[in-house]
């Protein structure tokens, strides 16, 4: 079954794919799961992403386990398709009033912009065909990164990698650049089909750890989302804590930072795949530009794209803040626009970018003369 999968799956185009045998009920392994992302609910580290919590009628965690929600699920396959490009990387040298938009949301096909849970989620829905021609027909489910699973969980019990400290799924051949889609099934994974685990291959490396600006990551593969600028630029509605404002550097969509700062990234191969080519334009875009699109604009650009997950008045926020980060005065007029406008939370997030950028700047004048 893991030679079929693997072949159909990668002729749909995955880099690699497996499968893994869902724990039974109440093991060892099972209680674990449950356990661990109870705890991380309980403590907080959901922020505001009430789908996380939500519970079934006996008040099970419903991401807690596959089996609380598909009792008849015994196996997962899991897909992953290569995004790595040839891209500058955020922590790179950038153009003065460069933004940053995360490398996962640049892609395209052809001209128009392609989002990663449709273009996997019909690769999927291929595959799934073709095993049910080859195997029989059987009970499925196809997600890629909206239902009750833990992918990266089952991606590492499948044998596709290992979770590293960033909470990501590392693959020695493959690195962390890596869109992750299962199909929950009713196929029974024959003991000796089940793979062996990926051995850790993090060792005394703390680069991800190290380098996160809000501090998201508490320790190795252990994040606290409420803190991340992936939560914080996307999920997060309303204002984002002003203590956390100015950690969030010129990010406005998304962070690769964890990533792109991970030495197994170093040798991870680039992707060569048409549905998700990078778009150039959102690559270090100029805040600027973004920040003169109207409503209509921000459509055009970014329908059919991860973006529109922050939504309008998200985005501004966000270019808000990156820009009263960038230390250019030369956005001030926008901002003093924007702290007028109707929006309290964008009218917020300009204040604040205004002051910040009007003492980041003469600080500097400052230190200049000192010398």
């Amino acid at each position: 079954m893991q030679l079929l999968v693997n072949s159909l799956a990668q002729a749909e185009g995955f880099a690699m794919a497996g499968v893994a045998a869902v724990p039974e009920p109440d093991s060892a392994e099972d209680q674990e799961e449950r356990r661990r992302f109870a705890e991380w609910v309980e403590h907080g580290r959901a922020g505001e992403m009430e789908y996380l919590k939500r519970q079934d009628e006996m008040g099970r965690l419903l991401r807690s386990s596959v089996r609380v929600v598909f009792p008849w699920g015994r196996s997962v396959i899991v897909c992953a398709a290569n995004y790595n490009s040839d891209q500058p990387r955020s922590i790179d040298p950038a153009p003065p009033g460069a933004g940053w938009i995360a490398r996962y949301a640049w892609s395209s096909a052809g001209e128009r912009p392609s989002d990663y849970h449709k273009v996997l989620k019909r690769r999927l829905e291929r595959l799934r065909e073709r095993l049910a021609a080859e195997l029989g027909d059987f009970e499925s489910r196809c997600f890629v990164d909206t239902g009750p699973v833990v992918e990266r969980v089952y991606a590492r019990y499948a044998g596709l990698g290992w979770v590293g400290k960033n909470t990501c799924l590392l693959s020695e051949k493959l690195g962390s650049w890596l869109f992750l889609g299962v199909i929950v099934t009713s196929l029974e994974l024959p003991q000796d089909q089940r793979p062996t685990l990926a051995a850790d291959r993090c060792g005394s490396c703390t680069r991800c750890i190290d380098a996160c600006p809000t501090g998201a990551l508490t320790g190795p593969r252990q994040m606290d989302a409420s803190r991340c600028i992936s939560y914080l630029t996307i999920e997060k509605r309303g204002a984002v804590p002003e203590e956390l404002r100015s950690e969030i550097g010129r990010q406005i969509f998304g962070c690769d930072i964890c990533q792109d700062v991970c030495p197994w990234n170093r040798r991870a191969p680039i992707a060569s795949d048409a549905s998700l080519t990078p778009r150039s334009e959102l690559v270090n875009p100029a805040l600027d530009w973004l920040a003169a699109m109207d409503e209509g604009s921000y459509e055009k650009w970014f329908n059919g794209s991860p973006v529109r997950r922050t939504k309008f008045a998200g985005f501004r926020r966000n270019l808000a803040i990156a820009m009263g980060n960038s230390g250019e005065r030369r956005f001030l007029p926008i901002l003093e626009r924007w702290a007028a406008d109707a929006d309290e939370v964008l009218s917020d997030a300009a204040r604040w970018a205004r002051k910040n950028l009007k003492i980041a700047t003469q600080t500097s004048s400052a230190d200049g003369l000192s010398e």
